[in-house]
């Protein structure tokens, strides 16, 4: 019964020099040094900003709005406006549909609103 034991400890105390080992290796060759402050976080403030604020989208809504209210009234200013020119601002109207409906649809806020999240 002595013998066992002995052979119980002795695998025991092999365990714990593996694990010794392992962990000291581990600590050694680690190459990853907290240096504090990330020097990026400022563009990263700035880049949720920007989502937040959903500063591009706005401004692309902005000047399809433009140029939406120049070409309708290029073509209600035109003396016969043939089936080109009508199909251009049917495609053009019909472009801002379906923008908006992206643009309204993206929201954090719809999101909210439908439940999900």
């Amino acid at each position: 019964m002595n013998e066992k034991l002995v052979e119980a400890n002795e695998i025991i105390d092999e365990q714990e020099t593996l694990k010794k080992k392992i962990e000291i290796e581990l600590e050694v060759g680690s190459t990853h040094v907290n240096r504090g402050i990330n020097p990026y976080q400022k563009w990263i403030h700035l880049a949720r900003a920007v989502d937040a604020w959903r500063i591009f989208p706005r401004m692309f809504l902005s000047v399809y709005i433009f140029l939406l209210y120049y070409s309708v009234m290029w073509f209600m200013e035109l003396p016969e406006p043939n089936l080109e020119q009508s199909g251009l601002i049917s495609i053009i109207v019909g472009a801002g549909a379906a923008w908006f409906g992206l643009y309204a649809g993206s929201s954090s806020s719809s999101k909210n609103f439908k439940g999900e999240e």
